[in-house]
């Protein structure tokens, strides 16, 4: 039995991943802030089925308070740390940026600094595929040189990799960064396509299509995310031998890091993806086509290979077994 800190364990990811934990005997702490970016009555239902299990405890904690930080870590032992807890949304970043440095930077921070003094086994944390920004060449690869991201949810995203980077360097923190790709199903966070477009849809309003549709995105059911999660988790990053500074990889150090891609590797057209959905719904959608908003990128694929080498990582779920999935539960969810 391990004891394992989850931070934003009220969010999406978070709660099916502990679930998972629990499922497999773990002891779990999990933290989250409970901040009304989307609808607090979510995470708190998310919260409630997870306080049923005898081995979960919860407690409702700002990472960006240093003292808060350094207490719970003064406290509490932790075998392996999955630092999920972060300011999401790249639109909202636009308008909202001092919430990404205080949740994602100064955050991860007090995270990084918990971890180093108290020697915790294992440090995985989540990164973004959107730290790829202007990057073109598909399928996305972690050996790709990543420093041009164009929001700064991303910039965020790609610090906390340098960061994380930094103390594996100086403190021989083994940590290991996870870049997502557009987590999909039930449970999950409203600001995203499927829920937007599924609530929508059923209430017989126009959905906003972007780039005229032209879109592709990486969409993941979140089991295989979550599967993805604990196998990383149960294998900490260790140094690749054949690093070198003449030819830096930027996935993996001479220090106990890594990195990965955790995504389908099957990108799905977005008009084929709400004909999906409207198939499962059995009602046609509107659409008001609008072009690439500020922050997006058209596409993303992302190249698994080296985590299916290290851990095994094979996702299964269809987009149509999985939105199928996410509509029973959306519908059971809002009784519609």
């Amino acid at each position: 039995m391990a004891r394992m800190l989850v931070t934003g364990a009220a969010g999406f990811i978070g709660y099916h991943l502990c679930l998972h934990l629990l499922r497999r005997g773990d002891q779990v702490l999990g933290v989250d802030n409970l901040n009304p970016y989307y609808d607090v009555r979510l995470k708190s239902d998310r919260l409630a089925q997870l306080l049923e299990q005898p081995e979960f405890e919860f407690r409702k904690l700002e990472l960006a308070d240093r003292a808060a930080t350094e207490e719970l870590f003064a406290e509490q032992a932790f075998d392996v740390v999955l630092h999920l807890a972060a300011q999401a949304g790249v639109r909202y970043s636009l308008t909202h940026p001092h919430a990404y440095a205080a949740s994602n930077l100064t955050g991860f921070l007090n995270v990084l600094e918990g971890c180093r003094h108290q020697a915790v086994r294992h440090l995985v944390f989540a990164s973004s595929s959107s730290v790829y920004g202007a990057n073109t060449r598909l399928p996305f690869s972690v050996h790709h040189n990543v420093d041009h991201p164009i929001s700064l949810y991303a910039a965020t995203k790609k610090a906390n990799e340098l960061m994380a980077h930094t103390y594996a360097h100086l403190y021989g923190l083994p940590t290991t960064g996870l870049r997502f790709f557009t987590v999909y199903g039930p449970w999950g966070r409203p600001d995203m396509a499927p829920f937007l477009f599924t609530r929508a849809i059923l209430e017989g309003r126009p959905i906003q299509v972007f780039n005229q549709g032209q879109m592709r995105r990486d969409f993941t059911y979140v089991d295989d995310i979550v599967e993805g999660v604990v196998r990383t988790a149960d294998r900490p990053a260790e140094p690749n031998p054949h690093w070198t500074g003449d030819a830096p990889d930027p996935g993996s150090s001479t220090a106990p890091y890594r990195l990965y891609n955790i995504g389908n590797n099957q990108p799905v057209e977005l008009l084929r993806f709400i004909a999906t959905l409207e198939n499962i719904l059995g009602v046609e959608a509107r659409m008001e086509l609008l072009p690439m908003q500020p922050g997006d990128v058209p596409a993303t694929c992302a190249d698994v290979d080296d985590l299916v080498r290290d851990v095994g990582f094979q996702p299964r779920t269809s987009i149509e077994d999985g939105l199928a999935r996410f509509v029973a539960w959306y519908r059971d969810y809002y009784g519609v």
